[in-house]
């Protein structure tokens, strides 16, 4: 017997990504697309070659070139996104930057950047979508977090104390929202391999003790979190609310 891939549908849903142009954001923009959304791309520069990726599956990709680290800039996010494609049904909030660094060293301009690019700017977006999603009792919202939101990390305070906050925000909004019929809920990537952690996998001490704990033996893929997004985005997880869907080859389990 055959699965019932229909619950995976997206086609006629828009998607509206963050950090969209390479990494994790990238994979579940293409994700998305393969399983027949239309993509509202947002990133600081033009995502370029995700847009030919997109085209190429037979779907619309608009890049929306954006700076999440200003306010003004965010409040657009959503209004231009619903002008060039009609309306949206999934936002996924990927864009997030770190400052790595003592604490004691950490500036307020890098403290507030941080958290603006990684909480204010998810929250902004998260109320927009719901301003659209709630008349029409339907809607999916996916925050990635960190396994930061779980952990404390060493010398990334701004970064960890953001993604703690994504993970609760997330659950907050989910009791609110649930209710009408949207569903907000989490990814917490593992360590996956993509230019933000590039610093970890080319270090000769930490990246051997990475992989030791990680029972799949390997750092992720960004393409290893699409298909969480895309379950999440899609009428498979119409009864899933507030939930953190780790994927991390079982490190946390470890």
């Amino acid at each position: 017997m055959s699965a019932d891939t229909s619950l995976f549908d997206l086609t006629g849903m828009v998607a509206v990504v963050t950090g969209a142009r390479r990494g994790i954001g990238r994979a579940i923009a293409t994700a998305c697309a393969r399983a027949g959304a239309d993509i509202a791309a947002v990133s600081r520069n033009a995502a370029t070659e995700l847009a030919g990726d997109v085209e190429r599956l037979g779907r619309r990709c608009v890049m929306l070139p954006a700076d999440l680290g200003d306010p003004a800039q965010v409040d657009e996010v959503m209004p231009r996104a619903i002008r060039a494609l009609g309306h949206v049904d999934i936002l996924v909030n990927d864009a997030g930057i770190g400052a790595r660094g003592p604490a004691v060293d950490v500036t307020l301009d890098e403290w507030h950047r941080v958290l603006q690019v990684n909480l204010h700017a998810v929250f902004r977006l998260c109320q927009d979508a719901g301003r659209q999603m709630l008349p029409r009792h339907r809607g999916k919202i996916i925050n990635i977090a960190s396994l930061m939101s779980f952990q404390g990390g060493i010398q990334i305070a701004a970064y960890t104390a953001s993604k703690g906050a994504v993970g609760q925000l997330t659950k907050s909004l989910a009791n609110e929202w649930a209710p009408h019929g949207v569903n907000v809920n989490g990814i917490v990537p593992g360590y996956i391999a993509t230019d933000m952690t590039r610093p970890l996998q080319v270090d000769p001490e930490r990246n051997p003790a990475i992989l030791a704990r990680i029972p799949a033996g390997r750092w992720g893929r960004p393409d290893d979190v699409g298909g969480a997004a895309v379950f999440l985005a899609s009428r498979a997880s119409d009864y899933v609310h507030g939930h953190l869907l780790v994927v991390d080859g079982g490190w946390l389990g470890r």
